[in-house]
């Protein structure tokens, strides 16, 4: 009871906030993208048509604790832009990879916005802690939707620490939403986000694959070697 009434009231009561943030982002860094892909007649009604996906998506959340949680609250809410673009894009006939690699994109304009010596300083100084905080609070299993993972310490040569992550709030949501075809492709983005912070980045699974486990492995400086084009068909 307590978890559907969370659900309703915390995204509902935010719709308004969270529609001005999906259309700042799909301005600022999708258009673009829609544009050369579709030209601008056609980016205009994906776009229209995407916002309304995501607006009757809003409701359907689920709740994993909201400001008490909100580095995974605000993941869950970035991604469920890229599922309605998705579910948009599949009405037009586009595909799964056809999505992933414009949402890739867009993922890599946002990160070019950012000053780079912050992101260095967060994959530096605060990423390894910031794991192992977030690993912690995992465990206790608050809200069945959140993600659930393990921290891993390293031995400093194959990796300096990592995670394995057995439970995915975006895997389950996206499930939910008939979209399993589409979740590999949204998990993409984290190679150039490693990339940018300078954490060196190694995953040889993921659960939107269909294996046990997404297995994260972090090597501060080490080259990032996958992104696009995706790997996901040699490992399946």
């Amino acid at each position: 009871m307590v978890k559907g009434k969370l659900t309703g009231i915390y995204y509902t009561s935010q719709k308004g906030k969270l529609l001005r943030g999906f259309d700042k982002y799909m301005q600022k860094y999708v258009r673009n993208i829609l544009t050369s892909y579709y030209g601008n007649d056609l980016a205009n009604t994906i776009l229209t048509e995407a916002r309304q996906e995501y607006e009757a998506m809003i409701p359907r959340l689920p709740y994993i604790g909201g400001n008490r949680n909100y580095i995974w609250t605000s993941t869950l809410v970035g991604c469920t832009r890229f599922l309605a673009l998705y579910k948009t894009l599949k009405k037009h006939g586009k595909g799964a990879q056809e999505a992933g690699e414009i949402c890739y994109k867009a993922s890599q304009a946002q990160l070019r916005s950012y000053p780079r010596f912050l992101l260095r300083l967060i994959g530096r100084w605060f990423h390894k802690w910031y794991s192992r905080r977030l690993a912690a609070q995992s465990q206790k299993r608050r809200y069945p939707g959140d993600w659930v993972f393990t921290f891993v310490e390293g031995d400093g040569r194959d990796f300096d620490y990592g995670y394995d992550c057995i439970e995915c709030a975006l895997y389950k949501f996206s499930h939910e939403q008939n979209a399993d075809e589409f979740t590999p492709f949204m998990c993409l983005p984290d190679f150039p986000t490693s990339e940018a912070m300078g954490t060196g980045l190694v995953r040889t699974m993921t659960l939107a694959e269909g294996a046990p486990r997404c297995d994260f492995r972090f090597k501060r400086g080490r080259e990032v070697r996958e992104g696009w084009p995706p790997l996901l068909n040699e490992r399946c």
